[in-house]
């Protein structure tokens, strides 16, 4: 058996066990089967435990895209045959090449199962009718979080993206209790609700089960979120493409998001010079991953390029054992100002703190730096009648107090920044 049942509840001794028992094997077939990872441990003895992992090299996205050119359409890391693909999803390439992603019957399956530990974590139950609003055309958010979905129990509504009056209409007539989709959509729904003198309360929404960005984990606003639309807002959607499209997710009791794939996938963290770092609360790293079973695409040892901190690796008072991190940026999106590293989550904070702002927000980069400065769009809300002038300094001297950069502030008017239905561009290179 590829995956322990319940097992966000279970032992870590008995799913680190599970996992070496899995490698065994694994490590077997990607050695014989993918051809990159054939070419990338030439000269490496590939390790028969987990510990020593490290001794072999890591992997990251530049290197899958390569392959893709070179190997097209899934790369020389197509370990499987190709008969045995069942689905194929494409990244949007937002942030370079897109890429072909490909599952088998049982990674598919894998996927679903562990997607939904982390929806029922955050709270959506057999009994509630969720309505998932993420893009269904090739992007795995869409078609393969939906199967997650299902994979709780709950009704699963597949609506997709566009059309914000049809949605509402839906919600009311379906008797939705639950949305999906990403954390800057309401604001979307927002507007359209404002047109109509609606109040988002009123739509009876009791959960809202966000992820693909990392907006909740901006002190004010999840509250302001919940204040407005009367739900509880929780992170139950946090994966990497390439790995898995969702294996961690907060629960009902704490903020942090649960690692919930410890049966099927081994995790790192990277220092800032290569070094591993020790599992463990307060450790901050780039989060690796290996697969431990997996058909199509098996990474080894891949760099997701998210910085993420370990809050705790004790039982929860959830009940779960599944240890608890949160993501504090992406180092492919840190910029650095005079020395000082500063990531969107960090100005979101200033930004969300301030109530003359809306909340939205855009660094924009010109050139490849270095920057002596940071430029950033934020927009006024609704109601605002301060001066520009005011908004401008006191967001430059918090960002001077509270990020240590010197910042260039441009005050536009309530709704002149996008809002989108997918993933919110927070940095905009020029």
């Amino acid at each position: 058996m590829r995956t322990v049942p319940n097992a966000d509840f279970a032992p870590l001794e008995q799913l680190a066990e599970h996992r070496q028992e899995l490698w065994a094997r694994q490590r077997e077939y990607v050695a014989d089967r993918s051809m990159l990872y054939r070419d990338f441990w030439q000269g490496y003895e590939v390790p028969g435990s987990l510990e020593n992992l490290p001794s072999l090299p890591l992997v990251d996205k530049e290197a899958l895209r390569a392959s893709q050119r070179v190997a097209p359409p899934f790369g020389a890391y197509l370990a499987a045959d190709p008969e045995a693909v069942l689905r194929v999803h494409r990244t949007g390439g937002t942030t370079g090449e897109a890429m072909n992603l490909a599952l088998s019957a049982a990674d598919a399956a894998d996927t679903a199962e562990i997607g939904a530990r982390a929806q029922r974590a955050s709270g959506l139950r057999p009994d509630d009718v969720v309505i998932h609003c993420l893009n269904y055309q090739l992007w795995m958010g869409g078609f393969t979080d939906h199967t997650t979905l299902e994979a709780t129990g709950a009704t699963v509504v597949p609506f997709g993206v566009g059309n914000p009056h049809l949605l509402v209409r839906t919600i009311r007539e379906l008797g939705v209790t639950a949305i999906s989709c990403t954390p800057s959509y309401p604001a979307v729904l927002e507007q359209v609700l404002a047109e109509q003198g609606v109040d988002p309360r009123d739509l009876g929404l009791r959960l809202g089960l966000f992820g693909g960005e990392a907006a909740l984990d901006v002190p004010g606003f999840r509250d302001r979120l919940e204040r407005t639309w009367g739900f509880a807002a929780r992170n139950s959607n946090y994966g990497v493409t390439d790995i898995l499209c969702n294996f961690a997710g907060q629960c009902e009791v704490q903020s942090a998001l649960h690692f919930m794939a410890l049966d099927i996938l081994h995790p790192e963290l990277i220092g800032d010079h290569g070094d591993v770092l020790p599992w463990e609360s307060g450790a901050t790293g780039e989060l690796m991953l290996t697969h431990l079973a997996r058909d199509c695409q098996p990474l080894v040892r891949f760099r997701t390029g998210d910085i993420v901190t370990i809050e705790a690796t004790d039982p929860c008072a959830c009940g779960r054992t599944a240890p608890r991190f949160r993501v504090t940026g992406r180092a492919d999106d840190m910029v650095v100002v005079r020395g000082v590293n500063v990531f969107p989550t960090s100005v979101a904070a200033l930004v969300t703190s301030d109530p003359a702002l809306s909340g939205e927000y855009r660094i924009v980069l010109t050139g490849e730096g270095p920057y002596d400065r940071l430029r950033l769009e934020v927009e006024r809300a609704r109601d605002c009648a301060q001066p520009d002038d005011v908004i401008r300094g006191r967001l430059e001297a918090a960002a001077r107090a509270d990020l240590r950069v010197s910042a260039e502030v441009r005050v536009l008017d309530f709704g002149a920044l996008p809002r989108t239905e997918g993933k919110t561009r927070r940095v905009v290179r020029t």
